[in-house]
């Protein structure tokens, strides 16, 4: 069995602080990674959207797709983060 888990953290303003926890998350990332029964970890942050509401598309897909849904659509992207370089948080 397979079981996902998706933790949406809200940081505090300010870039020390974005910087902290991106950097903390990532090093959970590479420590939780190694246990026996996790496949993988994945930590990603969000990003804008600015260029693909600029799409000509997308002015096509909220007119077509908005009346079929039951609920407002829960749209978010993210990245994710390198990991691959170790990390340590004091």
């Amino acid at each position: 069995m397979v079981y996902t888990i998706v933790v949406h953290l809200y940081a505090k303003e300010g870039k020390e602080v974005e910087e902290k926890l991106r950097n903390k998350l990532i090093e959970a990332s590479q420590v939780y990674s190694k246990d026996i029964e996790t496949i993988d970890w994945y930590v990603m942050q969000d990003h804008s959207q600015k260029y693909h509401l600029e799409n000509p598309y997308w002015k096509t897909f909220d007119p077509y797709v908005i009346p079929l849904l039951d609920q407002p659509m829960d749209l978010r992207r993210f990245n994710e983060l390198d990991t691959s370089k170790p990390v340590h948080v004091e």
